[in-house]
């Protein structure tokens, strides 16, 4: 997609701190972090949101990733949060999936 944020940075055309990367799935670093760790974890695929994911697999490798990157940073034991939103209500500002990894403080509930 020509506007996408998140497919610019897959393409090369927007600049991105990216901190893996595979045939399927991305982790960069959020911009506008809000824990001292926020990563955001998403697929190549360009898929809106959640609601529109069709293929388990998607899930699968992005949960992965992410759950790996968490534990290859060392957040297991402090914890960690994995947040999706989807759409405009629930906080989703790229019209793209993708999954927030939080940790490096502690993280209250409810988180809204």
């Amino acid at each position: 997609m020509q506007t996408c944020v998140f497919c610019q940075i897959i393409e090369g055309r927007l600049p991105a701190e990216v901190l893996y990367e595979d045939d399927d799935v991305l982790v960069i670093r959020d911009i506008a972090p809000q824990a001292p760790v926020h990563l955001l974890v998403f697929p190549r695929e360009h898929v809106p949101s959640a609601a529109d994911v069709s293929d388990g697999l998607v899930w699968s490798k992005v949960m992965s990733v992410a759950v790996s990157m968490a534990r290859d940073l060392g957040l297991v034991e402090q914890g960690f949060r994995l947040v999706v939103n989807t759409g405009d209500g629930a906080g989703q500002t790229i019209p793209h999936l993708h999954v927030h990894l939080l940790a490096g403080r502690p993280l209250r509930w409810p988180p809204g």
